[in-house]
């Protein structure tokens, strides 16, 4: 569709309201992202302004249930959320892919040299060559195209805009290229193959399955080839409680090493029993073994490994209990979640850090303002980015305008489930 037909068809009511699927009561305060996007898009490839342009969408994520447990072959309670990234695009036949995203530079990659580039480690252009040079090993004749994108999925939020920017890419491709071939699933685990090898991070699959599938999710990484990912039948909007993001306004740049070594730590282990994954160890045959693991690989990675082991066994209570309404059980077992992560996991501070512990804090304050009542955690990878509160109705306002004023303007983020993964916007 042309830029002008695209303008006309964002005032219908019909696109409206299919829009209402993406952002569930907040589909006037989005739309003039969409004229935005366009004249982003006008204005970066004047050339383009008569194409046939396509418009992708690929929401942020909550992780409700699950800290560190995928990359362990665990399971996760996941979401996508109604904050998002959009992207405009048009194909070309040059054998380049140029992205712009709003407010940084133009990133451009050749298809004739698709291998990884060391220098591009932990930057944007590592995420777009590694998503396209796997769907390119899968068959799918890419041949170049333009895009721009704006995205409300902040990045270092804990939404994971990175796995946000990797869905969105898959669907750009997968739309323009594969017919829309690529299921959701195949999708994340491109996005995660992008992370991994190219991008220089050692994630897990939950952030990308959980952007690309959408709604509330539970997600089983026994075969993460064919993880079991299962939707629930839950409105969460009426539980009474408000999901709420706070950000402790701490960037997580830099703490890479922190991350990897939850994994390490906890694959150490699993290999003294001659295994990869602590998933494939059975709970008792590691009580039995404490002794010698303390021995030699230290406290810290059997603490890791015992948080590990309770809550992947947390998720699938709280799924049920999500599912049956039994909400003041779900919000126990969030809270079991939160005091495993800070206690045994050990991923809010960061080692060696005495005068800067904005996760503590951000967590501290959840804990004094809810007085007894929802609950909190962290939110996602840990150390940095945000805490996560399920805040009951009746106190959301008091708890954002307090929350705001103790952090910051801006700290706290009111979400809403969204029930569509990744897609394209028709």
């Amino acid at each position: 569709m042309r830029l002008d037909n695209w303008r006309k068809r964002f005032l219908e009511q019909d696109f409206q309201k299919e829009l209402e699927d993406l952002y569930p009561g907040k589909v006037k305060e989005n739309l003039p992202r969409y004229d935005q996007l366009l004249d982003l898009f006008a204005k970066t490839y004047p050339e383009c302004k008569e194409a046939d342009v396509r418009i992708f969408s690929a929401p942020g994520r909550t992780e409700i249930g699950g800290n560190h447990t995928d990359h362990e072959h665990g399971r996760v309670l996941v979401a996508s959320v109604d904050l998002d990234t959009i992207a405009a695009a048009v194909p070309a036949d040059d054998g380049k892919v140029s992205i712009l995203s709003e407010g940084y530079p133009m990133c451009t990659i050749d298809l004739s040299d698709m291998g990884v580039h060391k220098e591009e480690v932990n930057t944007t252009a590592a995420l777009i060559r590694g998503v396209v040079k796997r769907f390119m090993d899968l068959g799918c004749p890419v041949k170049g195209f333009r895009a721009v994108c704006t995205s409300a999925v902040l990045p270092g939020s804990g939404i994971s805009s990175s796995a946000a920017f990797e869905v969105l890419v898959g669907n750009i491709v997968n739309g323009l290229f594969n017919e829309g071939r690529t299921d959701a699933v195949e999708i994340a685990q491109i996005g995660q193959y992008a992370e991994n090898v190219y991008f220089g991070k050692p994630s897990g699959l939950m952030d990308q399955t959980a952007s690309s599938v959408g709604n509330i999710l539970t997600i089983d990484f026994a075969d993460p080839e064919k993880p079991v990912v299962r939707k629930l039948d839950v409105d969460f909007d009426k539980t009474g409680y408000k999901l709420v993001i706070i950000n402790c306004w701490a960037s997580h740049a830099d703490l890479t090493d922190e991350y990897a070594a939850v994994p390490v730590e906890e694959q150490k282990v699993a290999g003294f029993f001659g295994k990869t994954v602590l998933n494939d160890v059975p709970k008792q045959e590691f009580m039995v073994h404490i002794p010698e693991l303390r021995k030699q690989f230290g406290d810290r990675a059997v603490l890791r490994s015992i948080h590990y082991y309770a809550d992947t066994a947390r998720v699938p209570k709280q799924a049920e209990a999500l599912e049956k309404g039994d909400i003041d059980t779900f919000l126990e077992l969030v809270k079991e979640s939160g005091r495993s992560s800070w206690m045994y996991l050990q991923n809010i501070v960061p080692c060696g850090a005495n005068e800067h512990q904005e996760m503590a804090i951000a967590l501290a304050l959840c804990d004094e303002l809810l007085q007894g009542r929802g609950s909190f955690r962290v939110h996602g990878g840990g150390f940095a980015g945000t805490c996560q509160a399920f805040v009951p109705d009746d106190m959301i306002d008091s708890f954002v305008g307090r929350m705001d004023q103790l952090l910051g303007e801006g700290s706290c983020h009111v979400l809403s489930i969204r029930p569509v993964g990744g897609t394209e916007v028709v």
